[in-house]
């Protein structure tokens, strides 16, 4: 993240061979949760148009399974640190994906739309919980330091990410019930492991106090307070894709649930494998520069509306979420000054209200503007606003003189 007129700083972000090798139990526990609670961003999108279909919804209804889901979590991102003060991290986690079985069942026995945005939102309460946590265990509990954590933790968010359009294609070619159902189960398996192999939480006297406000104070860093609001901007242009794209394309389950697997796939290996070598050549700031505006480019091309033009820009944009997912994580987390799990939950708050803007309006947007397409040249203007952002960031310091985790005591 170079200033003007310097040289790029150069990253020293891990290998993924490097960050996978000796890691403890906890990790890999935490991980594969994290995987199936990624698989809930996704898997509805092969089914938006037999939902919307088969309940007799609109499809500014429909887009409401992204926009209550991501609502709820953005707020109760601002209580996940009180909650893993008061009741540790183990309980945190697993109270959130209790709540993601519950709501994740319930939706595959209900019979309108309006219950189903309703369990979405309790799904969203309950990835509140998990993810802010998780990211902060992982971190806390990775062997090879914090930036080898973050690469985890983001090849389990592009992991989720692939699977989830799968699963809810093949599922969802049965039913628009069965990727909810099938979600359930895997959550109930990540439940068991995480309550029989994830250590004891500790006295709540070694953990750092958080209150409340904590998230939205830590804020006033102004580095972390422009990284989140970048990350807001580029998240909601991110679900512009995912909670649009469909009803543009206007396809079968199947197809659907394809061309965002191979999107999922992208984001996946770009997140772990291209991520760290962009931030080599260019630093964070400036490799997260130059992969937003070239999201911008891709996103004012699917707005010619052409079928073709969106399935390439659908799954090409993902190789650029995956570096910029990585790169404005690692951004986050070294930017803010004070413990991790209150720089997390600020930071997410922000990156996620992005989203659930996104989601709510983002059919809306269509009908005010006439035009099927226009939420991604809306969305391609949303990313150019990101950009202006990061460039207005200071200089990073050099990874090696960040704080390191026992220094900055994190939510544990």
């Amino acid at each position: 993240m170079s200033a003007p007129g310097t040289a790029p700083q150069k990253s020293d972000h891990p290998k993924l061979t490097d960050a996978l090798r000796g890691q403890p139990k906890a990790v890999w526990v935490t991980a594969f949760a994290a995987v199936i609670a990624f698989m809930g961003i996704g898997l509805v999108d092969p089914i938006l148009n037999t939902i919307t279909e088969e309940l007799n919804a609109t499809p500014s209804q429909t887009t409401l399974l992204f926009g209550s889901y991501l609502g709820v979590q953005v707020i109760a991102m601002l209580l996940t640190g009180v909650v893993s003060y008061r009741f540790g991290a183990k309980r945190t986690l697993i109270t959130g994906l209790v709540l993601i079985v519950l709501a994740a069942g319930a939706c595959a026995l209900v019979n309108s739309i309006e219950a189903l945005v309703w369990l979405r939102a309790l799904w969203g309460l309950g990835n509140a919980f998990f993810i802010a946590t998780a990211l902060s265990v992982i971190v806390g509990a990775a062997a090879g330091g914090q930036q080898g954590a973050i690469l985890l933790y983001e090849a389990a968010l592009g992991v989720g990410l692939a699977v989830g359009p799968l699963v809810g294609a093949v599922l969802g070619s049965v039913s628009w019930r069965g990727p909810f159902a099938g979600t359930a189960v895997l959550m109930a398996l990540g439940v068991v492991l995480c309550t029989t192999m994830l250590a004891q939480d500790g006295p709540k006297a070694e953990r750092q106090p958080i209150r409340l406000v904590d998230p939205l104070l830590a804020l006033r860093n102004r580095d972390l307070l422009l990284t989140s609001l970048g990350s807001a901007f580029y998240t909601a242009a991110f679900f512009a894709i995912i909670a649009w794209a469909p009803f543009v394309l206007g396809e079968g389950a199947f197809f659907i649930g394809f061309v965002f697997f191979g999107w999922g796939i992208c984001v996946a290996v770009s997140g772990v494998v291209l991520a760290p070598k962009v931030a080599a050549l260019l630093g964070e700031r400036g490799g997260a520069v130059a992969a937003v505006v070239i999201y911008a480019l891709i996103l004012f091309a699917m707005a010619s509306g052409n079928k073709a033009v969106v399935i390439v820009g659908v799954i090409v944009s993902g190789v650029f979420s995956g570096i910029l997912n990585t790169l404005f994580t690692g951004s986050a987390m070294s930017a803010g000054s004070g413990p991790r799990a209150v720089n997390s939950a600020g930071y997410n708050f922000l990156r996620w209200l992005g989203g659930a803007v996104s989601a709510i309006l983002v059919g809306h947007v269509a009908v005010w503007l006439g035009d099927v397409a226009a939420p991604f040249r809306v969305a391609g203007i949303c990313c150019l606003v990101a950009a202006a952002l990061l460039l207005l960031r200071r200089r990073s310091p050099d990874p090696h003189t960040v704080p390191d985790d026992a220094a900055i005591a994190g939510a544990e």
